[in-house]
């Protein structure tokens, strides 16, 4: 089949496509795209559950390692004051994770705006394919009903107004035919008239379900970011309580993290099997939701030579028809007006209508040429398979640096803080503060000096 103008599958479509799939009973499941198959929906949700396992073994490896860190840990000698070798290396390891989730959160920024920016372009494309669908219905109603209406009242009057020569009469009623002969060939060009799927409620959808994921990976991004910044600030202030509860955040962004993960590769994963031969897919899905003819859909699809225009032949007629009518016009007004001055009116009137006519029968044959709407096409298959796809890697990058990160810094966060000096409650009290309790003893010592 012949790929839209300026869309060939991608490196990243073809290696995706290449990966093995099997289903919940480990059997190899074809890579083609087929999501009303439960072998294919298992085998995607297989590769979502790869997340799911890593998730599991990451809280695992981070609960061994604490357990071993506390129970473990040899008991520091009586009133000794100097921090652990190595205290140091688990500080500055926990930092350099924590600035590895932080450029992580700039992919995931960047990947969120490709997916976004690859899906208005489809929503574009299908906005623009829907605006040429409208206005082909729009101009074949409206030149079927200027014809509807010439044919009761221009023609009609000429008819009354010719009635005493029988051959003016018979030209006038040859017109009358070749013009509901037009009118009947143009109401089957409108061809997407009754179908009850929708470019336009398409687009809307799809708008809708994008508006709410971008918020939801800003929303994620910023919470791993203020996770990571208020981290680093408790280190540098050697607070307990705010790494204790950045702690605690940073477990729930984990697992945040890993389900993002499982929830892009599976869906990067369909998307590379959708994107590698969409024509089939497309044509078979958009038949059965339509219930129009294999011939109209694979001459907009596929828009080749091999393909010939399905309302070739009813334009033809049309356009010959309009031809015959506009010259019986001219003769009826060589012929007629000289005896009958009330026939110049009407025929003006029907030259006039016959000429808008024409200008909107060239502009219908341009809208019904295959090129528009193939090019919407391609532009929606752009948009899905480069770019959305692009930034769904780059998510899927994202949520990897930020599995990482974040599980070396859950391993290496108790360490630091077991290093930071022990908490004096009246550390930060003002010296000057007569309810500082060292500051009442010097009272009483100076008291009693005295």
């Amino acid at each position: 089949m012949g790929a839209p103008p300026g869309y060939r599958p991608s490196a990243w479509v073809h290696l995706l496509h290449q990966l093995p799939r099997a289903d919940f009973q480990l059997r190899p499941v074809p890579s083609g795209f087929a999501p009303q198959e439960q072998e294919y929906q298992q085998a995607l949700l297989l590769v979502a559950a790869l997340a799911g396992l890593g998730l599991g073994l990451s809280l695992i490896f981070i609960a061994v390692y604490l357990i071993r860190f506390c129970c473990c840990r040899p008991p520091e000698p009586p009133g000794a004051k100097s921090p652990p070798p190595g205290g140091g290396c688990v500080t500055w390891s926990c930092i350099a994770a924590l600035l590895v989730g932080c450029a992580g959160i700039g992919i995931g920024f960047y990947g969120n705006s490709e997916t976004s920016d690859g899906v208005s372009q489809l929503s574009s494309a299908l906005l623009h394919a829907n605006h040429t669908l409208s206005a082909i219905d729009h101009l074949v109603l409206e030149m079927v009903e200027r014809l509807d209406e010439a044919v009761r009242t221009e023609l009609t009057t000429l008819e009354e107004v010719l009635v005493q020569r029988l051959e003016l009469v018979a030209a006038a009623r040859g017109a009358r035919r070749q013009a509901e002969a037009v009118a009947q060939q143009l109401q089957a060009l409108a061809f997407w008239r009754g179908v009850p799927l929708s470019p336009l409620q398409v687009a809307e959808d799809v708008s809708f379900v994008e508006e709410y994921r971008w918020l939801a990976y800003v929303l994620l991004l910023l919470l791993e970011l203020l996770v990571c910044l208020f981290t680093l600030l408790g280190l540098a202030k050697q607070s307990k309580w705010l790494v204790i509860v950045m702690t605690v955040m940073s477990l729930l962004v984990l697992v945040l993290s890993w389900g993002s993960m499982g929830l892009e590769a599976a869906t990067a994963v369909g998307l590379s099997d959708f994107c590698s031969s969409p024509d089939t897919y497309i044509l078979n899905l958009t038949q059965e939701e339509t219930g129009l003819s294999s011939d109209i859909l694979n001459y907009y699809f596929l828009c080749n030579q091999a393909v010939s225009n399905p309302f070739q032949q009813r334009l033809t007629l049309s356009q010959r028809a309009l031809a015959n009518i506009h010259s019986q016009l001219q003769g009826l007004e060589r012929e007629a007006v000289p005896q009958f001055p009330s026939a110049q009116k009407p025929l003006l009137s029907l030259e006039e209508t016959l000429n808008v006519t024409e200008g909107d029968f060239h502009q219908l044959v341009a809208l019904l040429h295959c090129r528009g709407l193939h090019k919407d096409y391609g532009a929606a298959l752009r948009g899905l398979c480069e770019d959305a796809l692009e930034g769904l890697l780059f998510l899927l990058l994202f949520s990897l640096l930020s599995a990482g990160a974040l599980a070396t810094a859950l391993c290496s966060l108790p360490r630091a803080w077991a290093l930071f000096p022990p908490s004096d409650d009246y550390d930060d009290a003002d010296d000057d503060d007569p309810f500082n309790p060292q500051e009442s003893k010097r009272f009483v010592q100076w008291q009693s000096s005295i």
